[in-house]
């Protein structure tokens, strides 16, 4: 399986090309990583290839805020500038400047 490197960063603003959402990439797999379940649970006629970047997003619809996780081919960069309304950003993210979050360094413990 060939891995391609990732489209977009930690702290991008994207939205979904289909459905209505947008969020902010939180962390990247290279390559599918979550269970043969899951992936088979998506309808075969939008099912995404598994050999291409993951997006792990702080998401947000009209309705409620969750954590998402898409594929590459699926997103687009988001160019609304404004923030994402979940109530994790703050914990992962600082300032919000040109589609990015500013990210905050992780104290040790």
């Amino acid at each position: 399986m060939e891995v391609r490197e990732a489209r977009f960063g930690i702290g991008q603003l994207v939205r979904h090309r289909i459905y209505a959402f947008r969020g902010v990439v939180f962390d990247v797999d290279p390559a599918f990583a979550n269970s043969e379940e899951w992936w088979l649970s998506i309808p075969p006629d939008v099912r995404p290839s598994k050999d291409q970047p993951y997006y792990h997003l702080l998401a947000e619809n009209e309705q409620t805020s969750y954590v998402a996780y898409v594929s590459e081919q699926n997103l687009e960069p988001d160019s609304s500038g404004k923030p994402i309304d979940h109530p994790q950003v703050s914990e992962l993210f600082g300032t919000l400047q040109d589609g990015f979050y500013e990210v905050l360094q992780r104290r040790a413990q």
